[in-house]
């Protein structure tokens, strides 16, 4: 691999490969109906990404989802942020879990590593932007975006959100869908970073909810702070308090040849 002159990481011929051959695919999946052979096919490999990551998942909570872009070097403040946000839930005894690709979600597995604590990534094939992040003790690669949105979901007991693009959008207002629509339980969503979420805020204040498309509450369901601390001691108390989280007290560490990697 080799790092482009914007610090990204570019892939090896083998990797790109790889996400060509998948986004050929996955366009393919999207494109209207297919044979029914080649949509069986496709399903089967839902399927066992699916299977895949519940197997390597299972044991590794309880974790917070970090979010955040891919595309912020190690010495963009941003960085810094999340590397602390990372180091402070490990603190407080949760599993990092992030995308598993550079940037944010490097930042916040590496500050979990800093301090001795775990970390797991659920990484995605792109032609760009990403290989998996150095600082991970175990991760999941997937070839659909859908399947990995359902594993940094369903393990984690709070979703931190830092500054990022398209994609962070897209899993943030995912799951503020999913507890909207109880869908999933009242887990806290924290915004990392006023300066860059607030304009967000305005506008879903101003503009939404007067507009009557989302309620007051689902604006204030967002938990906005610039304090790592403040972030870890947020979410251990709703964690402790409305989930019955306990200090110490984890799952068994395998079953049937799977178990944890640390």
């Amino acid at each position: 691999m080799d790092t482009r002159t914007d610090g990204a990481v570019e892939p090896s011929a083998k990797q790109y490969r790889r996400a060509k051959s998948t986004s050929v695919s996955d366009i393919r999946f999207l494109n209207g109906p297919q044979s029914r052979f080649r949509e069986l096919m496709m399903s089967l490999k839902a399927f066992r990404e699916l299977i895949m990551g519940f197997r390597q998942l299972h044991f590794v909570g309880p974790c917070v989802t970090v979010f955040g872009s891919a595309r912020f070097p190690e010495t963009h403040p941003y960085y810094e942020f999340a590397r602390s946000v990372g180091e402070h839930l490990a603190l407080a005894g949760f599993t990092v879990m992030t995308g598993g690709g550079p940037g944010i979600m490097e930042a916040a597995n590496r500050g979990a590593k800093d301090v001795g604590g775990h970390s797991v990534g659920c990484n995605i094939v792109l032609p760009l932007e990403q290989d998996p992040n150095p600082y991970l003790d175990t991760f999941v690669e997937f070839d659909y975006f859908f399947i990995r949105k359902l594993m940094l979901a369903k393990y984690s007991y709070a979703f931190v959100a830092m500054p990022g693009g398209f994609g962070t959008l897209d899993e943030l207002f995912e799951i503020a869908t999913l507890v909207q629509t109880r869908k999933v339980e009242e887990f806290p969503i924290i915004l990392a970073g006023s300066e860059f979420w607030n304009p967000m805020l305005d506008f879903l204040r101003d503009k939404m909810a007067k507009e009557g498309t989302i309620s007051v509450a689902d604006v204030d369901r967002f938990f906005v702070s610039d304090s790592p601390e403040e972030i870890a001691s947020f979410v251990s108390d709703i964690a402790r308090k409305h989930f019955g989280l306990q200090e110490g007290v984890r799952k068994p560490r395998w079953w049937m040849f799977e178990k944890l990697p640390w």
